[in-house]
């Protein structure tokens, strides 16, 4: 993510898909959020999701969403009831396993209690259907989230919880889940979401577009992007698949200045994959949004959204997020650095390799005026952000790029290359936190001292010594 740039976002009704319901055992209610150390009613507890079915349809003129949900998920404790998050919207009826079932809402908690208790183990469906006008929430550090209406569209972004605005889920980044999201919108505008475009047709003066996404993502990676878009499909040559599917959503207005970058994906994907390992999805793209649709781009899993048209470095930034955030999740937001840092150093990277600052320059600059621009850079430790409102702050950011900066003085360029490939596809799919991190990095480097790294760069207060 990036907060210095703009994004928005739809929904209308949902439908939570859980199989098998059991009998026998007496099952106690899952727990209403994750203990989050941020966000500590975020997620659920006492089940897994697997999958997601969304069918939307969006009425820009009124700014209603109507869904349904249909949600696949694992027990992973005898239940007797279960939370969704879901905010605002109106919830009109709530099945497990065909059945009706009881439910009541409680802040962002939709409590659903099932007809039969659900065994450890099982495999279950559960279905909401809902609609009404999604929320924009506003975050602790002001920007906003969730469904983004604008003129004759919307666009909704989801970190870090505002996907709960327009779908029901367990939505922490700790359960990722492969995701089918139909929306329907009227005739002459275009619904663009994650993965790839399976189908599209028109009916009645409406435009159905199915998009899936078969490998796992956590839902504030999930997106729509409603509005007046010119689509392009191409391909790209990669490691690992070959031709990989290209799809850009461009705002007519931003067509003209983003297309200089647009047409750099396939440089920058190449340079990544040299950086990164194998691209980790199975389709690429971008989605250029007004300028007035969002503060901020975010990483949104497959094609990243841009408020107006990107540099090439937050081109770079968003990409290298596939990898690092999206492809590995934080188990908690807490590790948010790992996302952020790693994207901020790509930045760095690909200016050093383009002929411009190397990576020891741009980081003895920061440490030498970062305050200029970044007042807050040393007031709190990148893996340790103060509060919920500090997750995206300079310390996270480019405070955890000095960290990996940092690593790389201390194992060389050779065994740093090997950890960061490595640590992509060791946990490629998955959630790490920072612990695992360090684990891994001291795993590839044994002979390397980095205890001055961890105690006065990942965890220690203020501004460390020059070494």
């Amino acid at each position: 993510m990036s907060r210095f740039a703009p994004v928005a976002l739809t929904v209308t009704s949902a439908l939570l898909v859980l199989t098998a319901c059991g009998g026998g055992v007496e099952g106690t209610p899952g727990g209403s959020g994750l203990r989050d150390p941020y966000f500590p009613k975020a997620g659920n507890g006492g089940y897994d999701v697997t999958h997601y079915a969304l069918d939307l349809a969006y009425a820009p003129d009124d700014r209603r969403l109507s869904g349904t949900a249909d949600i696949t998920a694992r027990a992973t404790q005898d239940l007797s009831a279960l939370n969704l998050d879901l905010l605002g919207m109106d919830v009109e009826r709530v099945t497990v396993e065909g059945e009706r079932a009881r439910w009541s809402r409680n802040g962002q908690e939709l409590v659903v209690r099932p007809r039969d208790d659900l065994d450890e183990g099982e495999t279950f469906r559960l279905t909401v259907r809902y609609s009404g006008t999604p929320e924009t929430l506003t975050d602790p550090d002001g920007s906003e989230e969730g469904w983004l209406p604008g003129s004759g569209g919307a666009l909704a972004l989801g970190e870090p919880t505002g996907s709960m605005a327009w779908f029901p889920g367990n939505h922490h980044p700790s359960d990722k889940a492969a995701y089918d999201i139909a929306i329907t919108v009227p005739e002459g505008l275009k619904a663009v979401s994650n993965g790839e475009l399976t189908h599209r047709g028109t009916r009645d003066g409406r435009t159905t577009f199915r998009w899936h996404t078969g490998e796992p993502m956590a839902g504030y990676l999930a997106m729509l992007a409603i509005g007046e878009y010119d689509l392009r499909r191409s391909t790209v040559a990669t490691e690992a698949d070959g031709e990989l599917p290209v799809l850009t959503a461009v705002a007519p207005a931003q067509a003209d200045a983003s297309r200089a970058v647009l047409d750099r994906l396939p440089e920058v994907m190449e340079w990544a994959e040299d950086n990164f390992g194998p691209y980790p999805f199975s389709s690429t793209g971008a989605v250029v949004a007004p300028e007035s649709a969002a503060e901020y781009a975010l990483e949104t899993q497959n094609r990243p959204v841009f408020p107006g048209a990107p540099g090439t470095e937050l081109f770079v930034h968003e990409l290298a997020h596939q990898w690092f955030g999206n492809s590995v999740t934080p188990k908690s937001w807490r590790d948010m650095w790992l996302n952020e840092g790693f994207a901020t150093y790509a930045e760095w990277l690909w200016q050093e390799d383009a002929d411009g600052d190397s990576a020891q320059e741009t980081f003895d600059a920061l440490y030498d005026h970062g305050e200029d621009e970044h007042e807050d850079l040393w007031s709190f430790p990148p893996a340790e952000p103060t509060s919920a409102a500090h997750i995206s702050g300079a310390p996270v950011y480019q405070r955890g790029a000095m960290v990996l900066h940092k690593i790389r003085q201390a194992v060389g360029d050779d065994t740093f290359h090997e950890i960061v490939q490595g640590w992509a596809a060791d946990h490629r799919h998955g959630n790490a936190d920072t612990e695992d991190f360090t684990a891994y990095v001291e795993g590839k480097a044994p002979d390397a001292d980095l205890s001055a790294v961890w105690e006065d760069w990942l965890y220690g207060e203020g501004k460390p010594d020059r070494p």
